[in-house]
């Protein structure tokens, strides 16, 4: 007990001897040792590296979900090292009220019918989301994670180790100079030799572990590669299922339309979007639905005949009534009567089948 005494009084005394050293180096009156320039751009870049590196991540937290009361949750079970609940994504929630509400109104109804389609991909939606969250949380987040809890601690511990070796040497320092005995001059040199010693040893031992920033900028660099990755595979597999279901639900329009009778053969008008060139098949769809005036009518390229048209993207066909297309190529494209408004016929060559307006551009 004793001992455990005399070891609290002396911390105490170093502590209280380092704080007056630090308060007199702010207020000017004590002289304070300067690390190296190159050590001191270690510690810089090292501050840089941990404030960017917690607001990324942060960011990012935002970004896969953006729901706060999910975070708190998703922090306090990693906390707690315990495994999160499996979650349904919003898509697979929204993907299964649709179904339920097919099961509820009659599955062969049109509308149940087109509920279910619906519902399906939307589930397909929130999988890919599920799939990309899992994927950007191993490959990006936890290595970020694992730098602030793990390397970023062990700096900072070793930083504050060596500003208490600083504080020490410049303690010695001032006591080397206020000595006036040779004895007491002595021994306050020889203290002084050991605090140089001991900080010339941390410095370096800090030295190194700053250095190794570069590597965690290398390995960051690559766990960024990877979520790129990730979204555009995310992105990729949300474009494919609404492609496809732009087109399940084209046939089943397709099946569920009336017979045309003499005066609904007419043919009806084409998009304006179908002579401007959208900026991207989402973009044509949506002028699709909201046809103008002065837009170029099937009727009118009945009366024109054959047209050439540029294909605006790459269109791979279903089945073999359709007609594959290719960016920027031009080929012919023509209507008949009763057709429906949302495709033409495209012939390239001795190659012929239907093609979607929202992929072409007509030329004059």
């Amino acid at each position: 007990m004793d001992f455990n005494v005399k070891r609290l009084a002396s911390d105490a005394g170093v502590f209280f001897t380092r704080a007056m050293q630090f308060t007199e180096e702010k207020l000017g009156q004590a002289e304070k040792t300067e690390l190296d320039q190159h050590l001191e751009n270690l510690i810089a870049r090292a501050d840089g590296t941990k404030n960017w590196t917690e607001k990324i991540l942060r960011q990012t937290e935002v970004l896969l979900q953006p729901n706060p009361s999910a975070r708190i949750e998703e922090f306090i079970y990693d906390k707690l090292d315990k495994k999160l609940p499996s979650r349904a994504t919003n898509a697979e929630l929204l993907g299964q009220y649709m179904v339920d509400a097919a099961a509820e109104f009659g599955p062969e109804t049109p509308y149940g019918c087109t509920l279910v389609t619906v519902g399906e991909y939307q589930r397909k939606l929130g999988g890919a989301e599920r799939e990309f969250l899992q994927t950007s949380a191993a490959s990006f987040l936890t290595p970020l994670r694992n730098f602030l809890e793990g390397d970023w601690r062990t700096i900072s511990k070793e930083r504050r180790l060596l500003e208490n070796r600083r504080l020490d040497l410049d303690i010695c320092k001032a006591r080397v100079k206020k000595a006036k005995q040779a004895e007491a001059k002595a021994a306050a040199e020889l203290e002084l030799r050991v605090a140089q010693t001991e900080f010339d040893r941390q410095a370096e031992v800090t030295r190194l572990l700053l250095e190794g920033i570069g590597s965690t900028h290398l390995n960051h660099l690559r766990c960024l590669q990877d979520f790129s990755e990730a979204q555009a595979t995310f992105y990729a597999q949300c474009h494919h299922y609404t492609q496809d279901l732009q087109r399940e639900l084209h046939r089943c329009s397709n099946a569920v339309a009336p017979p045309h009778s003499s005066a609904a053969a007419a043919p009806q008008p084409v998009s304006s979007a179908f002579l401007s060139g959208p900026s991207s098949p989402g973009a044509a769809v949506s002028s699709l639905s909201s046809q103008t005036a002065g837009a170029l009518t099937q009727t009118q390229l009945a009366v024109t005949g054959t047209r050439k048209a540029k294909v605006l993207y790459d269109y791979d066909a279903h089945d073999d009534s359709e007609l594959s297309l290719l960016a920027d190529e031009l080929i012919s494209v023509y209507t008949v009567p009763g057709m429906d408004p949302d495709w033409l016929i495209g012939e390239r060559g001795n190659e012929k089948g239907k093609v979607p307006v929202t992929y072409l551009e007509l030329l004059s």
